[in-house]
């Protein structure tokens, strides 16, 4: 049941921000409504505007304070840098090191994803931010409008070359149901040596039993392999063979939800005998203020 660290890493930020993926298919996401991203758009276009006029300013700046200024050819080579790092290199770090999130959609709860549904990487922020240029800066934001608007998926240009589309993050508290012990997997769950466990790969795994209903029979099946494989390093021995892999997560957590609490209560009895022992008067004297 091993798996890549890459494909792990797109399955752990999928489940933690409310989209499941696998093998191309994806639950619990909506794309974004037209009015929607167009109102995150002009938050953004503002942002990268408001970050225009502070690198200008500090050229100027620089430009009074250097002995005699800046001579026209490096006058000329730093506002295209400078152009080009507002419209271009600002929102791809920022899409790439947030993974698909910007002022603008943060404000608005969005996110921008794949077509499979997994986190963007530093490619389809770039497509973008150079798309943008065209279609965004330079014609108004008539062509990202129109393209938009006719797309079913509220595709700009830009998300169409880069294979890309905005989705709206679930907010809210999310219910879930109590974690079950398989009977059959539990005298061996409490005898099996269970290994610290990533607290993110817990999350992870405990997202995916809460919302494997929703997916179609095949993918659902691909990655309740994906994240027992996951959880298998941290378990010796293995389950009983046959062991269905969501049986075998449920079992795990479980588990460990089981022990994490017998610790703490275990914690709790002696931080307050050791309280105890530590306040009482000594030779059995009793205490008058008790």
């Amino acid at each position: 049941m091993a798996i890549q660290q890459s494909r792990v890493e797109d399955v752990e930020l999928a489940l933690l921000e409310g989209t499941v993926l696998s093998e191309g298919v994806v639950a619990d996401t909506r794309p974004v409504a037209f009015a929607v991203r167009l109102l995150s758009g002009i938050i953004d276009a503002l942002a990268v505007l408001l970050a225009l006029w502070a690198l200008m300013t500090g050229l100027a700046a620089l430009d009074r304070l250097l002995p005699g200024g800046l001579d026209e050819d490096t006058v000329a080579v730093a506002q295209i840098l400078t152009f080009v790092g507002a419209f271009v290199a600002l929102p791809t770090i920022v899409e790439t090191f947030t993974r698909g999130r910007s002022l603008g959609r943060l404000a608005m709860g969005i996110r921008i994803v794949r077509d499979d549904g997994g986190p963007i990487r530093f490619r389809h922020a770039l497509i973008r931010a150079l798309v943008a240029v065209f279609e965004i800066w330079m014609t108004s934001g008539a062509i990202a409008i129109a393209v938009s608007f006719f797309n079913n998926k509220g595709k700009r240009l830009g998300d169409l070359l880069a294979g890309t589309y905005a989705i709206r993050v679930r907010g809210g508290t999310i219910k879930t149901s109590p974690l079950v012990m398989p009977a059959d997997l539990a005298p061996w769950a409490r005898h099996a040596d269970l290994r610290q466990l990533d607290p993110r790969r817990a999350l992870v795994a405990r997202q995916f039993l809460e919302r494997a209903h929703k997916l179609a029979p095949g993918p659902r099946a691909a990655l309740g392999n994906q994240i027992a494989g996951m959880l298998e390093p941290s378990v010796a021995p293995g389950p009983p063979p046959g062991t269905h892999p969501e049986a075998f997560i449920a079992a795990v957590l479980a588990e460990r939800r089981d022990r994490d609490l017998a610790a703490a209560i275990r914690s709790q009895n002696v931080a307050a005998a050791r309280h105890a022992m530590l306040t009482r008067l000594p030779f059995g004297v009793r205490d008058s203020l008790g």
